[in-house]
């Protein structure tokens, strides 16, 4: 379903492009409404991340696609005669607007950046070839003529882009993952928290992220962070915010103030960060002078006074020191023994700042966002699943999470209202599921289930199940535990071609029956588009009735 612009560092495109990109996906009006509902949903939350990320061309290709689904194809999908369906699709259509509108305020900001980068390509291209033919030379002491390949390999680089974002892999770069993962997610839910107690709708709250309006959060959090775990990551935070501060004690020095709202205002940043009043060293602290009217004066009625002399002018504060335009580069200091040196690369963690590169891609060339897993999830869920494992009863989990800096990562293990048999477990009142979603912004990002007397493979019933969850999402996966087996779990994911289109096309309901290909489900762990992130926090949430 969804093609994500994946290589930020790539070529930027105008508008027109990417209505054209948005709209090349494959649409089978036999998948239920109510996986399509949730596709577009899907879409909208992602939409609203990338925006916040700074990644405006992603967001508009989202929210159009988003349009283009509910709009042209969803309004005639058989099931929309359904009374049950009716609603839904209404809300889908009124989210429509919102997004044209979103897709308004986009629109000139997208084509004005690619007509800058535009602009700087042909200003690059033509300083060059003036320099190839009046015979320069580059600093290696190679000619570079117009036509050859050094000349023209320097026409993949992205000087509108240079030094925007920082393509991470994934495998390379799991203690970062894990660390940004952390500080993002406790910084939305803190916002989320926020809204909640400020007495905000959910839907201005809805409105206020598609506006992009997300407030300074980073205060709530660093209150609400336990100080036993926090203080490292307060710490990171103070050391950014010292840095971002330093041109403005220049400009203090030199007679100018600039407030925090004003340079809110000013500079377009993703977070504004936490911060401390500081004096500096030449400044005191002086209090406001008492008025006059404040003070009992004597009687002054019938007595002759001799005119007061002037009073002596208040002797000056030391000048302050004298600062150059550019200050001079400062000594580095040896970290305390208590206190681990910061890497440079961990000490700035903000979402915007780089992006993860896809880690597998589907047969047929679609890249896959990388997915990362807790590794103690599998047990603790095993552990919830014991009762019904010992009854050979199966048990199944939803696993939740969030996009950060496009990789998704599984925060929460939500165990669904379901019915169980040895062989199967259906998961009921899944309206309840999709509000508790909806409620805590999570994205449904693939299932885990059980297999008590059977081996850790995918039933054609999985397959049939999975299916509408890849359709929501080309990443999402599928846990398999078999605990009296070997292997005892798997990940797995449908292939596409050909497994997705067989089983969308497949009209046989026996509980177990057999399909004519053969590779219609692959592993997505090893290898894959899915990492175990060693430290990477989750919560368990029971829905239920009975836990």
């Amino acid at each position: 379903m969804e093609e994500s612009v994946r290589q930020v560092a790539s070529r930027p495109m105008n508008v027109e492009q990417i209505v054209k990109k948005a709209q090349d996906f494959d649409y089978n009006p036999l998948i239920p409404l109510k996986y399509w509902l949730r596709t577009a949903d899907t879409l909208l939350k992602e939409a609203r991340i990338y925006e916040r990320e700074g990644n405006e061309q992603q967001a508009y290709l989202l929210l159009y696609r988003h349009a283009q689904l509910v709009v042209k194809y969803l309004a005639s999908h058989p099931d929309a005669r359904n009374h049950e369906n009716r609603l839904a699709l209404l809300e889908a259509k009124s989210a429509v607007q919102k997004s044209l509108a979103k897709l308004e305020i986009l629109r000139p900001r997208i084509n004005k950046r690619y007509e800058r980068y535009e602009e700087l390509v042909r200003e690059r291209n033509a300083r060059r070839l003036s320099a190839a033919k009046a015979g320069d030379y580059n600093i290696n002491g190679s000619f570079y003529s117009p036509d050859s390949p050094q000349f023209l390999s320097q026409k993949a680089f992205d000087p509108a882009m240079a030094g925007t974002v920082r393509p991470l892999a994934a495998e390379d770069n799991k203690d970062l993952a894990v660390e940004l993962a952390h500080k993002e997610i406790r910084r939305r839910q803190t916002a989320r928290k926020a809204t909640r107690q400020a007495g905000i709708s959910e839907e201005e709250e809805l409105e206020r992220r598609t506006a992009g309006e997300w407030g300074d959060w980073e205060e709530a959090l660093a209150r609400d962070c336990h100080p036993a775990n926090g203080d490292d990551l307060s710490r990171r935070l103070q050391e950014t915010r010292q840095r971002i501060d330093e041109p403005i004690s220049v400009d203090k020095a030199r007679g100018r103030r600039t407030s925090q709202q004003d340079h809110r205002r000013t500079e377009i940043s993703p977070y504004s960060y936490p911060t401390v009043p500081k004096k500096s060293a030449y400044e005191l602290w002086i209090p406001d002078p008492i008025p006059p009217s404040a003070t009992k004066q004597p009687p002054t009625k019938g007595i002759l006074k001799s005119p007061k002399p002037p009073e002596l002018p208040p002797k000056p504060l030391p000048p302050p020191p004298l600062y150059r335009e550019t200050l001079p580069p400062r000594p580095d200091k040896a970290p305390l023994a208590d206190s681990p040196a910061t890497s440079p690369t961990q000490t700035d963690l903000q979402p915007s700042g780089f992006t993860f590169k896809p880690s597998a891609y589907l047969e047929n060339g679609t890249p896959l966002r990388t997915i990362f897993l807790p590794p103690e999830l599998r047990s603790t869920f095993l552990k919830i699943a014991s009762p019904n494992t010992r009854a050979n009863l199966e048990t199944c989990g939803m696993l939740c999470g969030t996009l950060i800096s496009n990789a998704l990562f599984v925060s929460k293990l939500v165990i669904p209202d379901q019915e169980s048999t040895s062989d199967t477990c259906e998961t009921i009142n899944e309206s309840a599921l999709f509000d508790y979603c909806d409620s805590e912004d999570l994205m449904i990002l693939g299932w885990i289930h059980t297999h008590p007397s059977q081996t850790c493979f995918m039933s054609s019933r999985d397959l049939h199940t999975h299916c509408g969850y890849q359709v929501m999402m080309p990443e999402s996966i599928a846990i398999v535990c078999a605990p009296s087996k070997q292997p005892s779990w798997g990940v797995f994911r449908l292939t596409d071609p050909p497994g997705m289109k067989s089983i969308l096309n497949c009209r046989q309901t026996g509980l177990f029956h057999p399909h004519e290909e053969s590779n219609i489900y692959t592993d997505a762990l090893r290898p894959g588009h899915v990492f175990e992130a060693k430290g990477l926090e989750f919560e368990v949430m029971d829905l239920r009735p009975r836990h």
